[in-house]
C-alpha cells in the first residue's frame, strides 16, 4: 500500500499544472513549525535546545496559514516541537482543511487524548504519531518511561472515533533488522495504525545525540535487509515505490530541498528542515535566493550521510511521474 488515492490524484493534478506553468521549483508539501516549545527532549532531536526566548513563540493562525497560501503546497505537515502545546492548532487545521489542504499533524500524543474532541475526522486530515520503537526502546529514545503506553492508548482512543491516524519511526544505528520489523510488524499487525512513514535519522546539529545516526551504507543494508521476504509489501508505508527502492539502495537520486521546505517562527529555512543557512521571510525569496545546486551528497559535507524523506522524497516522486511504468506501479501501491 502506497500513498492514499485522493491525494495521489490532487498531487499529480497540481504537478500537472506546475509543469505547465513552467516552473521547476515548487513545494510537495510543506513542513511548518507553528512552535518549538515540546513536552519532550528526545535524544535525536534539538529543537527543545533553543533558549526560552525562542521557544515562547507562536506562529499566529494567520501566519501559519498565509506561509501555506503563499507556498500553493498541496500538503501540509505540522511538525514542531510538539504542535499540541499550541493554544490555536485546532484553528490552524480547520483553516487549513478549508483550503483543501491534506494535513498530517505530527505529535508524541502525550496530550492526544485530552485534545481530540477539538477536531473533527476529515478524509485529508490524519494524526502523525511519533513512534521510534516497542515500550523500552521508544520511552528510552524519548528520555521518559511511560510514554510508549500513552501513546499507543491515545492512537486506539484517536481509530475508535474514526480518525485517520498514521505513524512515523526513525531508525538509528542501535537499531537492527529485528528491531525494524517488530514495531512495524506491530504497527501494522497488532495496533492497525493506517499508514507508517519510516526515515533513518540524520545528525541534526542541535541533538543531544550526536554518535547514533545512520551512514549511507548502513541505511540501505538495514533496510535491504529488512524489507527482504515479501515484508515491504505487507506493511502499510506511506512512501512511494522509488523511495523505499532508494532506502534499499536499488536506486539513487539527487537531493531535492525545495519539494518540502520548511517554515517556522524563524521564517522559510534554508535549504531544509534539517540544516539551517539562513531564514527569509517570503517563499519566493527562499527559492530566488537559494543556491539550491550547493546541496546533496558530494557537494556539501553535512549532506553525505543523509537520506531524508525531505530531500529524497520528492525526488523519488518526481523520477516516478517521468516513468510511465513507476507511475502505474505507484497506483497500483494506492
Amino acid at each position: 500500500m502506497g500513498v492514499p488515492l485522493r491525494q495521489s490524484v490532487q498531487v499529480g493534478t497540481y504537478m500537472a499544472k506546475q509543469k505547465l506553468a513552467k516552473r521547476d521549483k515548487y513545494p510537495l508539501i510543506v513542513e511548518l513549525e507553528p512552535l518549538f516549545a515540546c513536552n519532550l527532549s528526545c535524544n535525536g532531536c534539538g529543537k527543545i535546545q533553543y533558549p526560552t526566548d525562542i521557544l515562547r513563540k507562536r506562529l499566529t493562525v494567520e501566519q501559519a496559514v498565509g506561509a501555506i497560501e503563499e507556498s500553493g503546497a498541496p500538503m501540509v505537515s505540522i511538525a514542531g516541537g510538539e504542535p499540541l502545546l499550541h493554544p490555536d492548532i485546532d484553528k490552524i487545521v480547520a483553516e487549513l482543511l478549508a483550503r483543501k489542504k491534506f494535513v498530517y499533524l505530527c505529535t508524541n500524543a502525550l496530550l492526544l487524548e485530552r485534545k481530540l474532541d477539538k477536531f473533527t475526522p476529515n478524509p485529508r486530515f490524519s494524526w502523525v504519531v511519533h513512534i521510534d520503537g516497542l515500550r523500552e526502546r521508544h520511552d528510552e529514545s524519548v528520555s521518559r518511561d511511560g510514554t510508549f503506553d500513552k501513546a499507543v492508548a491515545a492512537i486506539r482512543k484517536a481509530k475508535e472515533r474514526g480518525f485517520t491516524v498514521n505513524t512515523n519511526t526513525t531508525f538509528f544505528n542501535t537499531d537492527s533488522v529485528k528491531t525494524v520489523r517488530e514495531v512495524l510488524d506491530y504497527l501494522n499487525d497488532d495496533l492497525k495504525v493506517d499508514q507508517m512513514m519510516i526515515s533513518p535519522g540524520y545528525a541534526y546539529e542541535k541533538a543531544p545525540d550526536q554518535v547514533n545516526f545512520l551512514s549511507t551504507k548502513s541505511s540501505t543494508k538495514l533496510f535491504a535487509e529488512a524489507f527482504a521476504g515479501g515484508r515491504r509489501k505487507k506493511w502499510r508505508l506511506n512512501h512511494s515505490p522509488l523511495f523505499l527502492d532508494f532506502l534499499e539502495g536499488k536506486v539513487d537520486f539527487d537531493c531535492t530541498p525545495w519539494g518540502i521546505p520548511s517554515y517556522s517562527v524563524f521564517g522559510w529555512q534554508k535549504p531544509c528542515y534539517l540544516m539551517a543557512d539562513g531564514y527569509t521571510e517570503t517563499y519566493k525569496e527562499l527559492i530566488e535566493t537559494t543556491d539550491w545546486d550547493r546541496y546533496g551528497r558530494g557537494k556539501d559535507p553535512r549532506c553525505a550521510n543523509c537520506m531524508a524523506h525531505c530531500g529524497y522524497e520528492p525526488s523519488a516522486v518526481l523520477a516516478t511521474t517521468k516513468s510511465l511504468k513507476q507511475s502505474l506501479r505507484a497506483a497500483v501501491g494506492s
